[in-house]
């Protein structure tokens, strides 16, 4: 159950950014970001991963919270989450194929990045687009197609983040590889 919580929640996160892994650096600051997650399977609006990982064990929770801080994710209250991204962290050499994803890009702008991505693990694939309303605030609309315990499910997700700030704290640099 941990490790598909896991990947459930960075699969959110890495889903919202899979364009940044071409040669353009995304039209946002580096520094501490809130990110709040929405969306629905099927038609059925779902409950945020943040929320989901408030129904776990405690010790099971602290292992999932400990891991995606490490990743350099921390997960907070009421569907928030925090992630920080530096300057290194946002350059695309660093992602590669971090998700083990294929990803084909549409139109880019300032403004709007879309993209079309295949992934093998999980086996899954995202129509997305980014909307970057300015380098504090970004919302990224996706739709997901995946396969669960061989069923084929589609999701519809919608994450906004506002930037927080330069400083990330003591949260680590987001590292999609760790």
């Amino acid at each position: 159950m941990t490790t598909s919580f896991l990947r459930l929640g960075a699969a959110f996160v890495v889903a919202a950014l899979p364009a940044w892994s071409q040669a353009q650096t995304p039209p946002i600051k580096p520094g501490l970001w809130e990110v709040k997650s929405e969306g629905s399977a099927d038609g059925q609006k779902t409950a945020p991963p943040t929320d989901r990982l408030a129904s776990l064990p405690p010790a099971v929770r602290a292992q999932v919270e400990a891991s995606m801080k490490q990743k350099g994710i921390a997960v907070d209250a009421g569907g928030l989450s925090r992630i920080c991204f530096t300057k290194e962290s946002m350059d695309p050499a660093h992602w590669g194929n971090a998700a083990s994803c294929k990803t084909d890009y549409g139109a880019r702008s300032n403004s709007s990045w879309k993209w079309h991505s295949v992934c093998t693990q999980p086996e899954m694939t995202i129509d997305g687009e980014a909307l970057f309303a300015s380098a504090e605030s970004y919302t990224v609309n996706s739709t997901t197609t995946m396969k669960l315990r061989g069923e084929t499910k589609t999701s519809q997700r919608t994450v906004r983040a506002k930037w927080l700030g330069a400083d990330c704290g003591d949260l680590k640099p987001f590292d999609p590889k760790r």
